[in-house]
């Protein structure tokens, strides 16, 4: 999954957050902490980012036919 440009229940652009979000995690930063600070308080956004499980690196190890 690759996170959305927009939310997509409120369509808030949350695309460009993600990474400064995965920067602040790597640090030790608190999950709540770092998506008050980005200025996610909707719950719809929050959960796409809580929610998120990277697995472009693992599609990728596959071909095409």
């Amino acid at each position: 999954m690759i996170i959305p440009i927009r939310c997509w229940s409120c369509g808030k652009p949350i695309g460009h957050l993600w990474e400064d979000f995965n920067a602040r995690l790597e640090k030790g930063e608190d999950r709540k902490k770092a998506l008050d600070e980005l200025g996610l308080e909707r719950y719809c956004c929050r959960a796409i980012f809580m929610g998120h499980v990277d697995l472009i690196d693992t599609t990728a190890q596959f071909k095409k036919f």
